[in-house]
Protein backbone atom coordinates (compact mmCIF):
# COMPACT_ATOMS: atom_id res chain seq x y z
CA UNK A 1 0.00 0.00 0.00
CA UNK A 2 2.97 2.64 0.62
CA UNK A 3 4.34 1.61 -2.58
CA UNK A 4 1.32 2.42 -4.18
CA UNK A 5 1.15 5.64 -2.15
CA UNK A 6 4.80 6.42 -2.95
CA UNK A 7 4.00 5.67 -7.24
CA UNK A 8 0.65 7.81 -7.37
CA UNK A 9 2.79 11.35 -5.31
CA UNK A 10 5.60 10.34 -7.78
CA UNK A 11 3.02 10.49 -11.11
CA UNK A 12 1.23 13.73 -9.25
CA UNK A 13 4.64 15.39 -8.84
CA UNK A 14 5.57 14.89 -12.52
CA UNK A 15 2.20 16.07 -14.02
CA UNK A 16 2.01 19.33 -11.90
CA UNK A 17 5.90 19.87 -12.79
CA UNK A 18 4.27 20.07 -16.50
CA UNK A 19 1.63 22.56 -15.43
CA UNK A 20 4.32 24.68 -13.79
CA UNK A 21 5.87 25.44 -17.07
CA UNK A 22 3.07 26.49 -18.67
CA UNK A 23 1.59 28.70 -15.83
CA UNK A 24 5.74 30.67 -15.86
CA UNK A 25 4.74 30.73 -19.43
CA UNK A 26 1.18 32.23 -19.69
CA UNK A 27 2.76 34.51 -16.70
CA UNK A 28 5.21 36.11 -18.81
CA UNK A 29 3.71 36.36 -21.80
CA UNK A 30 1.09 38.44 -19.55
CA UNK A 31 3.79 40.37 -17.67
CA UNK A 32 5.31 41.42 -21.30
CA UNK A 33 1.66 42.53 -22.40
CA UNK A 34 1.23 44.16 -19.18
CA UNK A 35 4.24 46.01 -19.62
CA UNK A 36 4.31 46.58 -23.28
CA UNK A 37 0.97 48.79 -22.38
CA UNK A 38 2.68 50.65 -20.50
CA UNK A 39 5.37 51.95 -22.20
CA UNK A 40 4.20 51.81 -25.82
CA UNK A 41 1.44 54.34 -25.20
CA UNK A 42 0.76 54.61 -28.78
CA UNK A 43 -2.62 54.86 -30.47
CA UNK A 44 -3.17 54.61 -34.14
CA UNK A 45 -5.81 54.58 -36.88
CA UNK A 46 -6.44 55.91 -40.41
CA UNK A 47 -9.74 57.89 -40.70
CA UNK A 48 -11.19 58.42 -44.63
CA UNK A 49 -10.98 62.27 -44.39
CA UNK A 50 -9.20 64.96 -45.37
CA UNK A 51 -5.66 65.92 -43.00
CA UNK A 52 -7.67 69.24 -42.84
CA UNK A 53 -10.61 67.38 -41.03
CA UNK A 54 -8.56 65.19 -39.02
CA UNK A 55 -6.44 67.92 -37.55
CA UNK A 56 -9.66 69.75 -36.97
CA UNK A 57 -11.75 66.76 -35.29
CA UNK A 58 -8.45 66.09 -33.24
CA UNK A 59 -8.38 69.61 -32.13
CA UNK A 60 -11.72 69.31 -30.83
CA UNK A 61 -11.11 66.00 -28.66
CA UNK A 62 -8.29 67.77 -26.93
CA UNK A 63 -10.72 70.15 -26.18
CA UNK A 64 -13.07 68.01 -24.71
CA UNK A 65 -10.76 66.21 -22.89
CA UNK A 66 -9.66 69.56 -20.91
CA UNK A 67 -6.22 69.51 -22.82
CA UNK A 68 -4.58 72.19 -24.47
CA UNK A 69 -2.68 72.70 -27.47
CA UNK A 70 1.02 74.03 -26.91
CA UNK A 71 2.31 73.97 -30.03
CA UNK A 72 2.79 72.28 -34.00
CA UNK A 73 5.01 71.93 -36.55
CA UNK A 74 4.68 70.38 -40.27
CA UNK A 75 7.00 67.92 -42.01
CA UNK A 76 6.98 66.94 -45.61
CA UNK A 77 3.60 64.99 -45.38
CA UNK A 78 2.25 66.11 -42.33
CA UNK A 79 2.06 67.76 -39.09
CA UNK A 80 2.91 67.14 -35.44
CA UNK A 81 0.48 68.40 -32.90
CA UNK A 82 2.23 69.27 -29.34
CA UNK A 83 -0.70 69.05 -25.92
CA UNK A 84 -0.34 69.28 -22.79
CA UNK A 85 -2.28 67.74 -19.16
CA UNK A 86 -1.30 68.05 -15.82
CA UNK A 87 1.01 64.89 -15.89
CA UNK A 88 0.77 63.75 -19.55
CA UNK A 89 2.69 65.23 -22.54
CA UNK A 90 0.62 64.59 -25.64
CA UNK A 91 1.92 64.05 -29.46
CA UNK A 92 -0.59 64.49 -32.11
CA UNK A 93 0.99 63.04 -35.62
CA UNK A 94 -0.89 63.64 -38.72
CA UNK A 95 0.12 61.85 -41.71
CA UNK A 96 -1.75 62.64 -44.83
CA UNK A 97 -2.17 59.43 -47.02
CA UNK A 98 -4.22 60.42 -49.35
CA UNK A 99 -6.04 63.38 -50.13
CA UNK A 100 -9.44 61.63 -48.39
CA UNK A 101 -7.10 59.48 -45.84
CA UNK A 102 -5.36 60.60 -42.77
CA UNK A 103 -3.32 58.67 -39.69
CA UNK A 104 -3.47 59.63 -36.80
CA UNK A 105 -0.83 58.46 -34.31
CA UNK A 106 -1.26 59.46 -30.50
CA UNK A 107 1.62 58.85 -27.96
CA UNK A 108 0.63 60.31 -24.29
CA UNK A 109 3.54 60.26 -22.06
CA UNK A 110 3.04 60.23 -18.17
CA UNK A 111 5.76 60.82 -15.65
CA UNK A 112 9.37 60.41 -17.20
CA UNK A 113 9.21 57.10 -19.41
CA UNK A 114 6.35 55.58 -18.64
CA UNK A 115 3.40 56.06 -21.44
CA UNK A 116 -0.37 55.85 -20.77
CA UNK A 117 -2.06 53.89 -23.57
CA UNK A 118 -5.70 54.50 -22.17
CA UNK A 119 -5.33 58.16 -22.80
CA UNK A 120 -3.78 57.72 -26.35
CA UNK A 121 -6.77 55.05 -27.36
CA UNK A 122 -9.21 57.91 -25.77
CA UNK A 123 -7.93 60.61 -27.90
CA UNK A 124 -7.72 58.50 -31.09
CA UNK A 125 -12.04 57.76 -30.27
CA UNK A 126 -12.50 61.16 -29.36
CA UNK A 127 -11.22 62.49 -32.64
CA UNK A 128 -13.39 59.39 -34.27
CA UNK A 129 -16.32 60.36 -33.03
CA UNK A 130 -15.89 63.78 -33.65
CA UNK A 131 -15.40 63.28 -37.22
CA UNK A 132 -18.62 61.10 -37.25
CA UNK A 133 -20.61 64.27 -35.88
CA UNK A 134 -19.26 66.88 -38.42
CA UNK A 135 -19.93 64.35 -41.46
CA UNK A 136 -23.54 63.71 -40.24
CA UNK A 137 -23.94 67.45 -39.88
CA UNK A 138 -22.51 67.98 -43.37
CA UNK A 139 -25.13 65.16 -44.68
CA UNK A 140 -27.96 66.80 -42.62
CA UNK A 141 -27.60 70.07 -44.28
CA UNK A 142 -26.58 69.27 -47.71
CA UNK A 143 -29.37 69.63 -50.48
CA UNK A 144 -30.39 66.75 -52.14
CA UNK A 145 -28.14 66.01 -55.67
CA UNK A 146 -29.87 66.79 -58.79
CA UNK A 147 -29.75 63.06 -60.04
CA UNK A 148 -31.96 62.16 -56.82
CA UNK A 149 -34.34 64.67 -58.64
CA UNK A 150 -34.31 63.70 -61.76
CA UNK A 151 -34.82 60.25 -60.97
CA UNK A 152 -38.01 61.46 -59.18
CA UNK A 153 -39.23 63.42 -62.05
CA UNK A 154 -38.87 60.92 -65.12
CA UNK A 155 -42.19 59.69 -64.43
Amino acid sequence: MAAARMLLLLCACVCLSGCEAVAIALLGAGASTALRYNLDGVAARTFTASTAEVRTASLGALERMGMTMASSSTYEGGEVIYARAPNREIELELERITHQATRLRVTARGGSFLYDNATAVELVQQAGKMLDSAVTAKASTTPPTAAAGATGSSN
